[in-house]
C-alpha cells in the first residue's frame, strides 16, 4: 500500500513581472510526497527548482506572483489546506512556515545572520512554534544542535557563525529547520559549496534524521549522485516543467526523456577510459522570458522528432506516475 500523500502540488504556475514582460518561471509543475519518503527535484540551474520551493512556502519575492495552481497540504483529509489561497503574512501560513514544513537554504555561509549568535537564531526559531520559555527553548536548541551533530552544543550555541566551518553552519541550518518539528523537509541544494566529505556526512544525517522522525523530504539538487543515493522517485525539471517523473531505480535504469538521458551521459563514470571529455549538453537553459516554440527542450535535443518538436508543446507528465513529456514517448505509448 503507497504511502499517503502529505503534499500534492497541482499545476502550479509562477510568473515575474519586468519591463519587458511577464516571465513564467514555473509553468504547470505537478507532483506528489508521500510521508517517509524522500521525492528528488532534479535539473540544472534555472530549472525553477528553488522557485517551487519558495512557492511552497509562499516566500517567492515581489514581482513575483503564484499565477495559477494549488499547493495541498495534506489532501483528502478534513485538515486539507491550499497553501496557494493563504496569504503569506498570515498567522496561519507563519504556522506552516517552520512548523509543517521546514527548509534547509541553499548556501550555509549566507544562510545565517552574522550579527546574533546561532543559540539567539534557534531559539528564536524554537518559539516561534511552541510556548517554550526562554530556558526550556535554548535546553531545545542545545538538544538539537547536539541531534545534527555538532560538538559541544553547549557552547557551540554562543558562537556566532562567522566562527562555524561551512559544514557546521549548514548543521545549523538543518536544526533551525527541525526547530518547529515539522513533518516536511524541504533541502534545497544542501550540500552546496561543501566539500565532499562534509557532503557525505551530511547526506548521511538527513537520512538519520529522516529514519529517526519519519520526515517527509523533498530534496532539491542538480547532483545526479546524490539523488542516485537519496531519493525514492524523482522529478526532472527544465524551463519551469517537470519533463520526467519515476522511481528512482527506474529512472537510472530506462530514463524515458532525452533530457534526462543527457543529464545522466554527463555524470563522470569510474569506468570511462582515461583523459577521455565529458559528455555536455550542447546549449544553455533558455530564458524563462525567451521560451522556444514546442517542446522546451527541442533546441537541445538530439533525438527530436522534426517539425512535431519544434511546433507543439508535449503532454504534461501524469501525475504519480511514471512517464515522460515528450514526443518520443507519446509514439511508443
Amino acid at each position: 500500500m503507497a504511502e499517503r500523500v502529505v503534499l500534492a502540488v497541482r499545476d502550479l504556475a509562477v510568473q515575474f513581472g519586468s519591463e519587458q514582460g511577464v516571465v513564467r518561471a514555473l509553468d504547470g509543475v505537478s507532483f506528489d510526497l508521500h510521508a517517509g519518503r524522500t521525492l528528488g527535484i532534479v535539473g540544472e540551474s534555472g530549472c525553477g527548482k528553488s522557485v517551487t520551493a519558495r512557492s511552497i512556502l509562499r516566500l517567492v519575492e515581489r514581482p513575483g506572483i503564484i499565477s495559477g495552481g494549488r499547493l495541498l497540504l495534506d489532501p483528502g483529509t478534513p485538515e486539507e489546506a491550499d497553501l496557494a489561497r493563504l496569504d503569506p503574512d498570515s498567522r496561519q501560513m507563519r504556522a506552516v512556515r517552520g512548523g509543517r514544513i521546514g527548509l534547509i537554504f541553499q548556501e550555509p555561509m549566507t544562510a545565517l545572520s552574522v550579527h546574533y549568535t546561532v543559540g539567539n537564531q534557534l531559539i528564536e526559531a524554537v518559539r516561534q512554534h511552541s510556548t517554550a520559555s526562554a530556558a526550556e527553548a535554548r535546553a531545545r536548541a542545545v538538544e538539537l544542535l547536539r541531534e545534527v551533530g555538532i560538538p559541544r552544543p553547549e557552547t557551540r550555541i554562543d558562537a556566532y557563525p562567522f566562527e562555524l566551518s561551512g559544514g557546521l553552519r549548514q548543521r545549523v541550518g538543518i536544526a533551525m529547520a527541525l526547530a518547529g518539528d515539522p513533518d516536511i523537509v524541504i533541502a534545497d541544494e544542501p550540500t552546496t559549496a561543501l566539500d565532499v566529505t562534509t557532503q557525505a556526512q551530511i547526506l548521511a544525517l538527513l537520512k538519520r534524521l529522516q529514519a529517526q522522525k519519519g520526515i517527509s523530504l523533498m530534496l532539491i539538487t542538480h547532483d545526479m549522485g546524490v539523488i542516485a543515493q537519496m531519493a525514492d522517485e524523482v522529478a526532472v525539471m527544465y524551463l519551469g516543467r517537470v519533463v520526467e517523473f519515476a522511481p528512482v531505480r527506474q529512472l537510472f535504469a530506462a530514463p524515458r526523456h532525452p533530457y534526462t538521458r543527457a543529464l545522466l551521459r554527463a555524470v563522470p563514470s569510474i569506468l570511462a577510459a582515461p583523459r577521455q571529455r565529458l559528455s555536455t549538453i550542447g546549449g544553455a537553459v533558455p530564458h524563462p522570458g525567451m521560451r522556444p516554440a514546442g517542446c522546451p527542450f527541442h533546441p537541445r535535443c538530439g533525438e527530436r522528432l522534426g517539425a512535431v518538436c519544434m511546433e507543439r508543446i508535449p503532454a504534461p507528465v501524469p501525475t504519480g506516475r511514471p512517464g515522460a513529456s515528450c514526443f518520443r514517448e507519446e509514439e511508443a505509448a
